[in-house]
């Protein structure tokens, strides 16, 4: 049998397969808003309060899955319920919970103190307001929606076991402490299904909750999948079993879909072949659960090992220390958040980042920065000193650089800096190259960056640099050649091969660190004459051989072949003088077919141009591939 009649009988087999899924169910279902605000004299007993209910809250779920909780008095006051689907392990309850503490806050109550908001995931539900809603069955703001894809199949029988199963689980949660979960088996055609009721709603509010989405939900036929989301209960079917229980059947045949699917595949294939086939869905299925099991170990370890460290810090002491996050202790944004400074009650200044939460990959960035960074020490690199995980964000706290970024050196914004002399641009580009070979080469792991830019060297009081944002960082295995990863950088530092065909190694780096180099030095690129491309603004006070050769060096890192490049530690010997410089091939962004000088064209995907006045704004270049 060869590969191809393989797929194509695996795909085929996927049509009848039904996987339980083994995740905390943490896809977004519907974020509700209020659209009342707290007035300025009010808001800051508002976030207090809010802030309160919600470390309130946590160990309620951990303790018995769900909470209510009142905290405050007058206009202030805050009500909180939360709770999870009760299907849901003990740790993927409390995995989904934490998601859903962080997402509520795109309702933004602090910046605008929103009064009222309520989240509901897949797998627990959140709901946060400014007056007592927990006896509520119904509500002007509840949702009902609709999947995307229409069910392919007969459409009759579907929407005929839609409507038999949700009357099913309508009838039967409010008798089995307001829960259930099942199926119907009908035609060949089998939809699963859930209903649950919180338990602040009673056994009648329950059933007119459920009566109210078994109505409402019936309009999401023929789609495959449907939610009624109300403010006392919830209810969703699907074509695709979402829940976990070994006894689901609540209506229909349970044989007939393993007959046909016997028949189907006796008559499609031979015994050897389905015999390959089940064993290579097994594996899949069991490798993404030992996978995904494996996730929720190393996240639980985390998290355990944070709160018995002294990395772990509290949410209202660096909320205290960076005075309430307030605009004047700002020291900058980025790509995944905001950093604040902040003065621990030790007296100790520090510098905390506030994620953004508006993006899919800030888990990834806290725990990225928190596993790998935390074990990780060089002069050259920005010390990770600890995190928040327990209020409702999560922080990181950094050791305080206060003479900001090399960006803002170079920066047409920021003039009143002083200019970086010569010798002080020499040390900078030779500390970030050995902060670079301490990544790639010296320490326990094997880490490539993978977002080298003028932004992310950091000075301190000595203008000595520091690399800073591990958050696109990934670990390096010692057995590969390269990593095929998801784009993710800045335009203009991003190698070739890497935007090109995705393959990262350790050359990435190179390539950023090459084109920092030049944009520390540069001006216009001369052939035979490179000290002229130096700086103007120095005024002639460097040296004329020592800018040739770091203008060299950081053109042999851009080259466009990944192999030509040099490694950090070679870098290093050729800025210290303890290494030839080999002749650099043409870079991938000049273009010297021109008697007047050099062009800059554009290279694949993306255009990288440097600024012939390096005093200009290279704000362009901070824009987000992801």
């Amino acid at each position: 049998m060869s590969q191809y009649s393989l797929f194509v009988l695996l795909l085929f087999l996927c049509f009848f397969v039904n996987c339980s899924l083994s995740d905390p169910r943490t896809t977004q279902a519907a974020l509700i808003c209020s659209n009342r605000t707290a007035s300025k004299p009010e808001f800051q007993s508002f976030i207090d309060n809010f802030l309160a209910a919600m470390n309130t809250v946590t160990p309620l779920i951990a303790k018995q899955r769900y909470a209510a909780v009142t905290k405050g008095t007058g206009n202030t006051k805050v009500y909180t319920f939360g709770e999870c689907m009760k299907d849901l392990s003990q740790s993927d309850c409390d995995l989904c919970f934490a998601q859903c503490k962080t997402q509520v806050q795109m309702c933004y109550p602090f910046a605008r103190a929103i009064r009222g908001g309520r989240l509901f995931l897949d797998g627990c539900y959140l709901r946060y307001d400014d007056y007592y809603f927990f006896n509520e069955t119904l509500d002007v703001e509840d949702r009902t929606q609709c999947g995307a894809r229409d069910f392919v199949g007969n459409s009759n029988v579907f929407g005929a076991n839609v409507k038999e199963l949700v009357r099913n689980l309508s009838v039967e949660a409010p008798k089995n402490d307001n829960f259930f979960v099942g199926s119907v088996n009908k035609g060949n055609v089998t939809v699963y299904g859930l209903a649950q009721c919180w338990e602040v709603v009673n056994g009648s509010a329950c059933e007119k909750c459920l009566a109210n989405a078994v109505s409402n939900i019936s309009s999401c036929t023929p789609k495959e999948e449907g939610r009624v989301m109300n403010a006392g209960c919830y209810m969703r079917y699907s074509t695709q079993k979402f829940y976990y229980n070994s006894t689901d059947t609540v209506g229909g045949n349970s044989n007939t879909q393993g007959y046909h699917l016997a028949v189907t595949l006796a008559a499609t294939s031979s015994a050897l072949v389905l015999v390959l086939v089940v064993t290579t869905v097994v594996f899949i299925v069991r490798k993404k659960r030992l996978k995904k099991r494996r996730e929720r170990k190393q996240v639980g370890d985390l998290l355990a090992t944070l709160h018995r460290s002294k990395l772990n810090f509290s949410y209202e002491i660096l909320e205290k220390a960076t005075n309430y996050f307030q605009n004047s202790n700002k020291l900058g944004q980025g790509g995944s958040g905001s950093v604040y400074k902040g003065i621990l009650p030790d007296g100790k200044v520090v510098a905390v980042k506030r994620l953004f939460f508006n993006n899919r990959q800030w888990v990834d960035h806290f725990f990225n920065e928190v596993n790998l960074i935390s074990g990780i020490h060089h002069k050259n690199l920005v010390k990770l000193l600890g995190c928040s995980i327990t209020g409702p964000e999560s922080l990181l706290v950094y050791e305080y650089v206060p003479n900001q970024s090399l960006h803002d050196y170079f920066s047409s914004v920021k003039k009143n800096l002083q200019l970086l002399r010569w010798d002080v641009r020499f040390k900078i580009i030779l500390g970030t190259a050995e902060g670079l070979v301490y990544l790639h080469e010296e320490s326990k792991l094997r880490i490539i960056h993978r977002d080298i830019k003028l932004s992310n060297i950091m000075l301190d009081e000595d203008l000595e640099p520091k690399i800073a944002d591990f958050g696109l960082a990934r670990l390096f295995p010692e057995d590969k050649t390269h990593v095929s990863t998801v784009i993710a950088g800045t335009l203009g530092y991003m190698t070739p091969e890497y935007v090109i065909l995705g393959k990262l190694t350790e050359k990435a780096d190179v390539y950023s660190f090459g084109v920092l180099a030049l944009e520390v030095v540069w001006n216009l690129y001369v052939a035979g004459r490179l000290y002229a491309a130096v700086d103007p603004a120095l005024e002639a006070n460097f040296q004329e051989v020592e800018a040739s050769r770091l203008l060299q060096i950081g053109l042999v890192c851009v080259q466009a072949s990944a192999e030509l490049r040099p490694s950090m530690s070679v870098v290093v010997k050729m800025l210290t003088d303890n290494h030839d410089i080999t002749q650099p091939t043409q870079p991938p962004f000049l273009n010297s077919n021109n008697g007047e000088g050099n062009q800059l064209v554009p290279l694949g995907a993306y255009n990288f141009q440097l600024e012939s006045d390096t005093q200009t704004s290279r704000e362009q270049h901070d824009r987000k591939f992801d």
